[in-house]
């Protein structure tokens, strides 16, 4: 028996819930969709679902079980509360809010009403982040210390809502939650210091090109950049390690994997070395014979799995992919990521 689904917010993200669901995860069923825009719903009604005529009928229907919340990010807080106390089970896009403290009042909805609230990081199951995921547990590196995470863009904009400050748009709230997830998720560790740089080059209301950097306890230290402004992209991944480097050149996941042979050690020459950086022995090339090139792993991944995730959890008991303390710890730093761009200054924390 399937999932009886409903969807609050039909836009872009709304229709592609529809669609990848309808696609991907027979398990669940969405019956309608509600939006406050005309347009809006009857975009829902030409995709074969019930257009809802009001956010109370959604939420008054008694077949519907799960929600999926995919509205701008300030109405986030509200209709999260909402749904849980009409009882349905919750997932809300990312953001689930701007700022810790609305997150806390929705978890302790969720938790007096035992209903399930999650949100759809979906892009921990990126291949690309599969492939970092998979190549540090693998040991190969050894011990990561410099991890770097770039999405860049050329289009020098914000679209719709996500420029204006009121609906909580910005980079930092768009991109930055994802990529942050995403390390916060691979480092399995403190946060101990962050510091942010938030640019409003084109965008003036928010943030549209920024660099963030979050330090943790065990001493790796992660870079992050989001751009709408870069016309010659850099690696989408760049990791250093004791024993090796990794490089994925971007979503096509193109890249390779150098790491120090065991038995490769180097001797050092006494005399100068003269390279294309001028005499010097510290950055001269390292002997090739001293290293070995591996290929990325092949890694198979879908989106679809975080849904089938949520099936289990309502069907069968199974742990959310993604919890609350993941959630809050998410927030939390970026709270601190707002203040460290406001102030000028890194903040310490233990998050």
């Amino acid at each position: 028996m399937s999932i009886v689904h409903a969807i609050i917010g039909y836009g872009g993200m709304g229709s592609w819930h529809h669609r990848s669901l309808r696609e991907h995860v027979p398990a669940i069923h969405v019956k309608g969709a509600w939006d406050i825009r005309e347009e809006a719903r009857q975009k829902a009604a030409e995709a074969g679902i019930l257009a809802y005529d009001s956010l109370e009928s959604l939420l008054d229907d008694p077949e519907v079980q799960l929600v999926t919340i995919a509205t701008p990010n300030n109405f986030h807080k509200d209709l999260c509360i909402a749904a849980l106390r009409a009882g349905k089970n919750v997932i809300c896009e990312k953001p689930v809010t701007l700022n810790a403290q609305e997150l806390t009042e929705i978890i302790d909805v969720a938790r007096e009403t035992g209903l399930l609230f999650t949100v759809h990081h979906n892009r921990r199951l990126d291949r690309d982040y599969r492939i970092v995921q998979e190549v540090i547990a693998s040991g190969v590196l050894g011990r990561p210390y410099f991890l770097e995470s770039k999405v860049q863009g050329s289009r020098r904009s914000l679209h719709g809502w996500r420029g204006h400050k009121l609906n909580g748009g910005g980079m930092l709230l768009d991109w930055g939650i994802h990529l942050i997830d995403q390390m916060m998720d691979l480092i399995d560790s403190p946060v101990v210091a962050v510091d942010a740089h938030l640019l409003s080059i084109y965008t003036p209301e928010v943030d549209d090109n920024i660099k963030l950097t979050l330090t943790f306890e065990n001493g790796a230290v992660a870079m992050l950049e989001m751009a709408t402004n870069c016309l010659i992209n850099a690696p989408r991944w760049h990791i250093s390690g004791t024993d090796g480097t990794m490089v994925v050149e971007n979503w096509e996941c193109d890249g390779r994997i150098m790491r120090l042979k065991p038995d490769g050690e180097m001797a050092w020459e006494d005399d100068i070395v003269y390279t294309a950086a001028g005499p010097t022995r510290t950055m001269a090339p390292r002997p090739a014979h001293t290293m070995e090139e591996l290929p990325l792993p092949q890694v198979e991944t879908h989106w679809s799995d975080y849904y089938n995730n949520i099936v289990d959890v309502l069907e069968h008991g199974a742990a959310p992919m993604v919890t609350h303390d993941q959630l809050l710890r998410v927030m939390r730093v970026v709270d601190l990521l707002f203040e460290s761009a406001a102030e000028g200054v890194g903040k310490s924390c233990h998050i």
